[in-house]
């Protein structure tokens, strides 16, 4: 057993008792009922269960937790997708989503539609010329799989948030 304390959408968890080999995604399912992050291939392939680990440098990036110890997160900042809607508002990326009826089934949602918000706030550190975007979305979202097929779906939606705020997430151009 290891003591476990970690931040979750902003709110403290812990400190408690969780067994050693007790992965992520089984701590926050089973442990704290929160069942957004799915459980896909189980080998860290799919991406299904990524959630967005926060670094201090302000940073953030993906991280599956289907194999990963839910002990490897103990001090860290994590958002999972419960954590974007805010007070029952739906996220820009969340409606774009749903305006592309990217979700389909549903079940990898949550993988991306963590990596686009990470890919958000990446562009928005360091804004790309709008000839890269294309494949700026491509590259990031690369390595989520969709049974349904609906890759073009989730990168159609993640394209229209940035075009959106294009002064924000686009270098300008000249």
């Amino acid at each position: 057993m290891t003591t476990l304390s970690l931040t979750i959408n902003g709110q403290k968890h812990g400190p408690m008792d969780v067994r050693d080999d007790l992965s992520m995604n089984d701590f926050l399912r089973e442990m704290l009922g929160m069942t957004g992050t799915k459980f896909g291939c189980g080998a860290a392939q799919c991406l299904s269960c990524a959630i967005i680990v926060d670094d201090p440098d302000g940073t953030s990036s993906t991280s599956p937790t289907c194999v990963a110890p839910a002990v490897n997160f103990d001090g860290k900042s994590i958002r999972t997708v419960e954590g974007h809607a805010k007070d029952g508002e739906l996220s820009i990326l969340q409606k774009a989503f749903i305006n592309h009826f990217a979700f389909q089934c549903g079940y990898c949602t949550a993988g991306f539609l963590n990596e686009g918000q990470v890919l958000l706030e990446r562009l928005a550190r360091a804004p790309v010329p709008r000839e890269a975007l294309e494949q700026t979305i491509a590259d990031a979202l690369d390595g989520h799989l969709c049974r349904c097929t609906g890759y073009i779906k989730y990168h159609e939606a993640v394209r229209d948030v940035i075009l959106a705020d294009s002064n924000r997430y686009l270098i300008a151009a000249k």
